[in-house]
């Protein structure tokens, strides 16, 4: 597994979304481009806090951040969760492969059947992590998880983000 480090490049990413191909390379964020992964159409705490982060994309777009959400799910499944989940203003990636999930240093976990919400877990997934990236493909901030819950509240993060625009405040976490 990868450890990225604040103010060093992040992996290359390129993914299929809903809305078509997205390269991290392609985005032109005033800001920061804000990727969001999440365990996918199973998981009952995503269904909340991605429902959260799609009321909240014109929040981060107001401050110059892009965001895309994304899993290790298949198109299908992807596009389940944005009609189930009643997402409306959110892309979603889909069909993260193992690769790119030790890449960006994500933990993974194999299926362990159906979930408390009566959905089937596919036979591998990551769980969940939250990267945000410099217009330059550097990292600013993140955050991994093994777990489904305990996720910093987006709310938080965009406060971070404008207390971090206001006083140009510093990637941190930078040395080994």
């Amino acid at each position: 597994m990868n450890v990225l480090k604040p103010r060093a490049a992040v992996p290359a990413l390129e993914v299929e979304t809903l809305d078509g191909p997205w390269s991290l390379a392609d985005q032109k964020p005033e800001n920061f481009t804000m990727i969001v992964f999440y365990r996918g159409l199973h998981c009952p705490i995503c269904t909340k806090y991605i429902g959260e982060l799609d009321r909240m994309v014109g929040d981060f777009s107001e401050i110059g951040v892009s965001v895309l959400a994304l899993s290790t799910d298949t198109q299908e499944r992807a596009g389940q969760a944005r009609k189930d989940w009643e997402l409306s203003n959110l892309n979603l990636g889909y069909g993260v492969t193992v690769g790119q999930c030790r890449d960006w240093g994500l933990h993974r976990s194999a299926s362990r059947g159906m979930t408390s919400i009566g959905i089937e877990e596919p036979a591998e997934f990551n769980e969940p992590g939250i990267f945000i990236v410099r217009p330059d493909n550097t990292l600013y901030w993140s955050q991994i998880s093994t777990m489904p819950f305990a996720r910093p509240h987006f709310r938080e993060i965009i406060g971070g983000l404008k207390f971090a625009l206001e006083k140009d405040y510093p990637a941190r976490g930078e040395l080994s």
